[in-house]
Order: structure tokens, then sequence, then C-alpha cells
């Protein structure tokens, strides 16, 4: 049940379970036509970022979570943007986990997250292919400041033609 999730530090122990929910949610996200560019997202984020998360976020002044409900059912990470802003990242919720007020709990987490670390601003970004998302986070008062085409991949973005939306909100 969802009144028993615990949202807490990524630890090393995580690693195989993060890994493993990344793949399946990015896998599920792939339209047919992308799947061959979805696959090699996941490789370079995997490479990048997700096989090495404490190395990778720690050296970005940021951190990383699980949402535990006796598996893990969910994750997300924060990076420093300058010095007074924080980027959400990665924030995913197990598919057979959603519909149950995850995300909000682990978005209003990070939130808490932001005001502690006195960065009173949080951006995020997702695209199109992720309605869910997108309602959350209009929803949880964010503002989309910018869309784009994102045409180049990257371990923040397949690239692919994708509509990308840019969000931030005042902490």
């Amino acid at each position: 049940m969802a009144s028993e999730l615990q949202i807490r530090a990524f630890l090393p122990a995580d690693a195989a379970a993060v890994r493993d929910l990344f793949i399946q949610v990015n896998r599920l996200l792939a339209p047919a036509h992308l799947a061959e560019a979805f696959e090699g997202y996941i490789a370079r984020s995997l490479a990048e970022e997700i096989d090495r998360l404490s190395d990778y976020y720690a050296s970005r002044n940021g951190g990383f979570w699980v949402a535990v409900d006796g598996d893990i059912v969910g994750m997300f990470g924060l990076e420093a943007v300058g010095d007074r802003t924080m980027e959400l990242r990665r924030m995913y919720v197990a598919p057979g986990a959603r519909r149950r007020g995850i995300a909000r709990k682990m978005l209003a987490f990070a939130e808490e997250e932001c005001r502690r670390r006195n960065r009173l601003e949080l951006q995020l970004s997702t695209s199109e292919l992720q309605q869910d998302a997108l309602a959350l986070y209009r929803s949880a008062g964010y503002e989309n400041v910018r869309e784009e085409i994102a045409d180049a991949a990257s371990n923040k973005t397949l690239g692919g033609g994708i509509r990308r939306y840019h969000f931030t909100k005042r902490l």
C-alpha cells in the first residue's frame, strides 16, 4: 500500500533495481518507430549516469532517492543548476505502482529537499510521451517556460524529434 511508502537516499544495494526500473519505463515509453533510438538512449544513459548514480549526482551537488513500498517503486534525482536552482531528473514510477500518488509524494519530497538546501527554484523537463507527468507538473504549480523539438540525443533526452517541455517552479 502507498501508505507504507518510504522515500530514502539511494544506496549501492539499490543499483540493480534502479537500473531495471529505468530500462523498463523507457522501453514502455518508446513508440515503435523510435524503439532503436530508445535503446541507444538507454545504453548511453546507463553508461553516463544510471550505472554511476552516486558519483554522477555527487559531482553535481545533488542526490538520488528511491521510493520503497516493499520493493523500489519509484526513483528521482536532483542536480544543482547554478547557486539557487535544482533540476529534477529521472523521476519514474514502476508501471504496476502507478495511480497511487507516488509521483506526487516524490515531487513534494524533492521540493522540500530543495528548500532544505536553500535552492528555491526547481526546474524539470519531460516529453510529449509522458502525458501523466505533464498533468502532474501542471497540477503541482509548475510553469511551462519553454518547449522544443529535441533533435540531438544526450543522457537527458532521446532526441528523435520528440517535443520536450521545460517547467519551473519557485519554492
